[in-house]
């Protein structure tokens, strides 16, 4: 072996044993506990949750079988502006964990500089003799930093898991983004029911007035008759107009990445009922949220941080290596007397930072604390927020059965006061009354069952998304 070899691989021997001396500086990475519910019913205990939000959700809108909601949800995803934002901080995050990844690899240069000069004739020694002399050269040099106390070991663990908590951000904006949407769709949907509703109310209002008015005519009804039944039809005429405009305004809330002149939503009715949703266990809740986990893997890379910030209290060793040809011949430029080379190592050690090394320490591990009180106030969230749609839904559901019976009542009340009216048993103030008695209930039975959907869309939001 040459020379060269020999002291390259002592170097690299004693680089490997001082490596394999040292531990990687900063505390091991361990997952936070969360906060687990007491009272939480469930078929099966608590069990620790480790975030599995990479799972696919797919398009967990096609749960409701709305052909007009997919379509709108599609638009969405592909021309939202928002969601395109985050995809671009996610490929900021992969480039920056590829440069942390890049410091494994030593850094190799090489360049090449080729010369020439003109010596004096007059120059000691020349003898009255003018020369030139040519220089060629082609070195190469590597330079390594050996990662003795885990600094760079800890730089990628945070890049890493800045990388994870992107893409966890990603899928959170697009999960934040087409619930949003399918909530306000469902809204506009209600709205379109209440609305036909109200034309529904309009029509047959307008035909008990036309029957009033015959009666009156022929001198059966009263004056008063007429000016109630009219009262009712202009009524529910400004009710459909108040409505339209707050359709407009939910319309524009449903843009998803066109501009807002000239979007429109065809009208339609809540045709879909609410699906089924198992919830699964508080824990497999904490393994599907894309925002707990973000904010777990931020946890993660202020964990490596400290790691970073602390292997500043230790000495760095760099070991460089040179190497090449040089020649003041172009042509004997490769040949083996014109090989060079050197290797060496250097040492470094701050001894003196006027406490520098301490503060950056001391913000690390700070930022740490931050990050795990966030990471836990997002895990409550989470629970709340499914608790509240579960018992949303529970009441939804009871309000919406009662409500149904009710329209069944209104209905009948109507009838009867019709025929009663029209066999002089009742008077006109009866039926209106009754108009007006089904007409709210009509109304309130749309909201519930459109609250009901939005209420569902929630808490598949709360779930983390699609949920199988």
């Amino acid at each position: 072996m040459s020379a060269m070899g020999r002291g390259a691989a002592a170097v690299a021997a004693a680089a490997c044993a001082a490596l394999a001396a040292c531990a990687p500086a900063g505390p091991a990475y361990h997952r936070p506990d969360a906060p687990a519910p007491a009272d939480w019913q469930t078929p099966a205990p608590w069990r620790p949750g480790e975030p599995r939000d990479t799972i696919p959700k797919g398009a967990w809108w096609t749960m409701f079988a709305d052909a007009d909601l997919g379509a709108l949800e599609d638009r969405l995803v592909d021309a939202n502006q928002t969601l395109k934002e985050a995809a671009a901080h996610y490929e900021q995050a992969r480039a920056l964990a590829a440069l942390a990844l890049s410091a494994n690899v030593p850094n190799i240069a090489v360049s090449f500089s080729a010369g020439g000069q003109r010596l004096s004739a007059t120059r000691a020694g020349g003898n009255d003799q003018a020369a030139v002399q040519g220089s060629f050269s082609l070195p190469l040099s590597v330079s390594y930093e050996v990662d003795l106390f885990g600094k760079r070991l800890r730089s990628i663990e945070a890049a890493q898991a800045s990388l994870d908590a992107a893409a966890a951000a990603r899928e959170n904006v697009r999960l934040v983004l087409t619930s949003e949407l399918a909530a306000d769709y469902f809204t506009l949907r209600r709205l379109d029911t209440e609305l036909g509703i109200l034309d529904e109310g309009v029509t047959s209002e307008t035909r008990a007035l036309d029957l009033i008015r015959a009666r009156h005519d022929g001198g059966i009804a009263s004056g008063l008759d007429v000016a109630q039944e009219e009262t009712v039809v202009a009524s529910t005429r400004t009710q459909a107009t108040l409505l339209r405009q707050q359709r407009d305004q939910v319309e524009s809330a449903v843009l998803t990445g066109q501009p807002a002149t000239g979007f429109h939503v065809a009208s339609g009715t809540l045709a879909a009922a609410a699906p089924a949703i198992d919830t699964g266990l508080p824990s497999d809740l904490l393994e599907r949220r894309p925002d707990v986990a973000e904010a777990e893997r931020e946890v993660a890379a202020a964990n490596a941080r400290i790691g970073v910030a602390r292997s500043a209290y230790y000495p760095s060793l760099n070991l460089i290596g040179d190497g090449g040809w040089q020649s003041g011949n172009l042509l004997k430029l490769f040949n083996l007397p014109s090989l060079i080379w050197g290797v060496g190592a250097a040492v470094t050690q701050n001894l003196v930072d006027g406490g520098a090394r301490h503060a950056q320490v001391a913000f690390a591990e700070a930022d740490y604390d931050a990050t795990v009180a966030a990471y836990r106030e997002t895990v409550l969230e989470a629970l709340s927020e499914v608790r509240d749609d579960l018992d949303g839904l529970g009441v939804l559901g009871e309000a919406s059965a009662s409500q149904a019976t009710a329209v069944d009542a209104a209905t009948r009340q109507l009838a009867l006061a019709t025929d009663r009216y029209t066999g002089g048993l009742a008077t006109a103030l009866d039926v209106v009354s009754a108009q007006q008695t089904l007409l709210a209930n009509q109304r309130l039975a749309a909201e519930l069952q459109g609250d009901q959907l939005v209420t569902t869309v929630l808490l598949v939001k709360a779930l983390g998304g699609g949920w199988k």
